[in-house]
């Protein structure tokens, strides 16, 4: 029978979620990496026992973390994420290169290869892309990215200059996107070796001139389905938008929400035209419109938007939901999931209609990703 682990990163630590397929009972593991910031807590994409964790701590920084036994036990990683500049390009009082190291790791993305074996890409702040070939234990950076020519016009979110979002295309194993705050989308179609800004049609209330702007824009989450790649649907700090051309151009899909501000977005398991967002009031109250919790969804790519409430707080909620604390299943009916700046953990069995609390109490949740399990 099949099982569902959902797994979440929190203020102090980790915490593994498990149920059946049935997902009306769970249990609680936890806290993983006790007293850490998990800022990303991820399977891999090979290998059920296995997961990565991205690690902060006042103390050690910025530190990858791996288990290969489900979470039980770790190994700190080499993963300081370092840039040193060419000798000629800039010289601190010492005479020699001065390092500069990167802050956060926001995102994890282990990537099964083609050709067999796993690549893991990490997206940092500021705002920076790596990979590592052997499991973490040595990174490169995708350093054409921080050189594009927009690099100068990319500003700190309200959390920092940060890669947050990796989506590579199912499809083109050379093509791949990332979504930077506040910078906006871009796409590689050779590996990483170069990139373009596809940031065509999206609003900056901030930008003087956005139809000419290739960067600046505040996306905060990107979601693609495997069945449809060049489909793509956005978050933004300016409202929800849709690419039908592989994030050439978008389209605003805001209306019907009572809110143009929210943070993550997800697409159903099986149903390339069913959306999830969380409005929140505002980016200066991000709290539910009126106190009031409710998750969105449209079944038409965007067209019309319907609340989901049923089981969620109806009043005096001011809780937020962070951009990477969402996710679905793989089962049928598919799975959502959601956590809370306030600690809750929310799920639906049942692709949205009907809500459960599966957790209480916990620190503050900053990401939320699932693993759906054979046997």
């Amino acid at each position: 029978m099949a099982r569902v682990r959902v797994l979440v990163g929190t203020r102090k630590g980790g915490f593994v979620l498990t149920s059946d397929a049935s997902r009306r009972a769970w249990t609680i593991e936890g806290p993983l990496l006790e007293g850490c910031e998990v800022f990303h807590l991820q399977a891999s994409s090979l290998d059920p026992d296995r997961l990565y964790a991205s690690v902060w701590t006042p103390w050690f920084g910025n530190v990858i973390q791996r288990s290969d036994d489900s979470g039980r036990t770790w190994t700190a990683l080499e993963s300081k994420f370092q840039y040193v500049p060419p000798v000629e390009s800039y010289k601190g009082l010492s005479g020699q290169p001065e390092t500069w190291q990167f802050r956060r790791t926001w995102t994890l993305k282990p990537v099964a290869n083609p050709g067999g074996g796993e690549t893991l890409l990490a997206g940092v702040e500021d705002a920076a892309l790596f990979q590592s070939l052997d499991d973490g234990a040595t990174w490169t950076e995708f350093s054409a990215l921080r050189h594009h020519p927009s690099h100068s016009d990319w500003e700190p979110g309200a959390a920092g200059c940060c890669l947050h979002t990796v989506v590579p295309d199912p499809e083109v194993p050379q093509r791949l996107y990332v979504a930077i705050s506040a910078a906006g989308v871009f796409r590689s179609d050779d590996g990483g070796a170069s990139w373009r800004s596809m940031n065509k049609g999206l609003r900056a209330d901030w930008i003087a001139d956005p139809a000419n702007a290739e960067a600046g824009y505040c996306v905060h989450r990107l979601a693609l389905h495997p069945a449809r790649p060049h489909v793509l649907f956005q978050q933004n700090h300016c409202g929800v938008y849709r690419s039908d051309d592989r994030g050439e151009t978008w389209q605003e899909i805001t209306e019907g929400l009572p809110s143009e501000f929210g943070f993550p977005i997800v697409i159903h398991a099986h149903e390339p035209d069913t959306v999830y967002v969380v409005p929140m009031t505002s980016a200066e109250r991000r709290y539910p419109p009126e106190g009031c919790l409710r998750v969105y969804r449209s079944r038409d790519g965007g067209g019309t938007w319907e609340p989901l409430g049923n089981g969620l707080p109806d009043r005096h909620c001011y809780v937020n939901v962070l951009r990477g604390a969402m996710a679905v299943d793989q089962l049928d009916p598919c799975g959502v999931y959601f956590g809370t700046t306030g600690g809750q953990v929310f799920g639906s069995r049942d692709s949205g209609d009907n809500w459960a609390i599966l957790a209480d109490n916990l620190p503050r949740v900053l990401s939320v990703e699932v693993q759906t399990l054979e046997g």
